[in-house]
């Protein structure tokens, strides 16, 4: 099953596309009759509180799921350093999705070499039951050791695309998968549909009927919401299940 979704619906640029003539203060909810989940990118810069966390399952229905994003205080200040601290308050905000909670994203600095030990602390610490996504972005870290660290707590490799084209090993460390887009080779910054189906023939080669979690984060123009509606149906056409990317024609 892919679980197509957003890094996060709050982009002026989908006002006349995904939310037109919807009031701003009512676009979580608009966003989710569209998707079935999204990727919380505002916890990397600042962690919501946890009446905040509260709030959005309140406010959504109950086949919604958040993915969310480790604070950049765990990964860019303190690069894995005494972790203890930051996924404990993480985890004490997030936690209040409760059912709404999917996976965590932990992305690492591009500078970052690879630290396996520092990682495997790391993910040690969060909930077992809790599914952990890990964005290398440091060709350091493209080895036989962290692929096993990763394996050993059924963490997923994010697979990156830029350019349309991985710019992330395609290792399966997990029996589920995550997947985020950066930037396509059309119009800037879209993708172009044989790159949808492309990737889309890829999952299905990969993971069949596994949950993969698909992020498009090339939100500028509107290009993530069009992009979306297109790898959903490219997925269809090849008999891959999907949840609802239900986008306006006008979009």
């Amino acid at each position: 099953m892919l679980w197509i979704g957003m890094s996060g619906w709050q982009y002026a640029d989908w006002r006349d596309r995904l939310y037109a003539g919807v009031p701003q203060k009512r676009w979580l909810e608009r966003y989710w009759q569209s998707f079935c989940t999204v990727e919380l990118n505002a916890s990397f810069y600042r962690l919501p509180k946890r009446e905040t966390f509260e709030t959005w399952r309140e406010r959504t229905p109950p086949d919604a799921v958040f993915t969310v994003k480790a604070s950049r205080y765990l990964t860019h200040i303190k690069r894995l350093r005494e972790p203890e601290e930051p996924v404990a308050r993480f985890v004490g905000v997030a936690s209040a999705l409760g059912d709404r909670l999917g996976p965590v994203l932990i992305q690492l600095p591009p500078d970052f070499k690879a630290d396996p030990g520092g990682l495997e602390q790391t993910m040690a610490l969060f909930p077992a039951d809790w599914r952990l996504a890990v964005e290398p972005r440091h060709e350091s870290w493209w080895n036989d050791e962290v692929r096993a660290v990763l394996a050993s707590r059924n963490a997923a490799m994010v697979w990156a695309d830029r350019h349309e084209k991985p710019v992330t090993p395609l290792w399966r460390t997990a029996d589920w998968g995550y997947v985020r887009f950066h930037e396509g080779c059309a119009t800037w910054p879209a993708y172009r549909p044989a790159a949808m189906t492309a990737w889309a023939k890829r999952l299905q080669d990969e993971y069949d009927d596994a949950d993969v979690f698909v992020y498009f984060n090339n939100d500028p123009t509107g290009a993530a919401v069009r992009d979306s509606a297109v790898l959903a149906k490219k997925a269809a056409r090849i008999g891959l299940a999907h949840t609802r990317a239900d986008i306006p024609e006008t979009a």
